[in-house]
């Protein structure tokens, strides 16, 4: 099941939903705004298209025949073409763990069904600027004269954000390109507490509302990659009903 729009120009969106009529509505919508849109109903043909062609966003539907989305979702972060495409996961499950799943596999963004398609699709709007930005960010940097490269070292952590990596005790640890924003911004203000909202506003830039837990969940799974125990961690710090700060002096 295939709907596309034929302007190569325009932005291109990879729709991966079993249900035609859904398709159908976010395609109608997303053309009026200027975007391509191309439609599927299988995981494993909505890998095929975008390993051949990658999209500029994937718009991914976790309940698939053969292949659920979370699946899809992982091999597209696992993909060296693919890994940096923004994804918008979409599901009527309503469980937790779902929306963790999601996100721990690397998704950018979740709306649960039924959604309005008017937020669905001023997220992707924001999804774009947001990548833009980055990219803009990246691009100024690059034409800046050769510098001493930047780097933030504190305790045992190393972090090079012109290379987007981080040590852990000289050992290379992979994050999630969300991770690495928010140890970045952690680690930029030691020592000061950020906000829920800040983080998700800086790390995220949503300008629709969004649950402040997916700052939770990222930081849970960040602390993984990061502390020697997660549990009792040394590094990133809860401050209750508030939000988090990066324990600057260690011992």
């Amino acid at each position: 099941m295939k709907y596309s729009a034929t302007d190569e120009l325009k932005r291109h969106v990879l729709v991966v939903e079993d249900e035609e009529d859904i398709v159908r509505l976010i395609a109608f919508h997303l053309e009026k705004e200027g975007y391509r849109v191309t439609g599927t109903g299988s995981g494993r043909e909505a890998l095929e298209l975008a390993y051949e062609n990658p999209p500029d966003l994937v718009v991914l539907d976790i309940m698939l025949p053969e292949m659920d989305g979370l699946e899809v979702c992982r091999r597209l972060r696992a993909g060296k073409g693919t890994a940096k495409i923004p994804i918008l996961i979409l599901s009527a499950k309503k469980e937790e763990l779902d929306r963790v799943l999601g996100l721990e596999l690397g998704a950018d963004d979740y709306m649960i069904k039924p959604f309005s398609v008017r937020e669905l699709v001023a997220r992707v709007r924001a999804m774009f600027r947001r990548f833009d930005r980055d990219n803009d960010d990246i691009n100024s940097e690059a034409d800046k004269p050769r510098m001493e490269e930047k780097v933030i070292s504190l305790g045992d952590i190393t972090l090079y954000p012109e290379r987007h990596q981080v040590t852990v005790n000289g050992e290379q640890r992979t994050l999630t390109h969300k991770e690495f924003l928010l140890l970045e911004l952690l680690m930029e203000n030691a020592g000061k507490v950020l906000t829920r909202d800040l983080l998700l506003d800086k790390v995220w830039g949503y300008e629709v509302e969004v649950d402040t837990r997916t700052v939770d969940v990222h930081i849970r799974y960040l602390r993984q990659k990061i502390e020697s125990d997660p549990a009792v961690p040394r590094y990133i710090e809860t401050v209750r009903g508030v939000g988090y700060k990066f324990v600057k002096d260690q011992e």
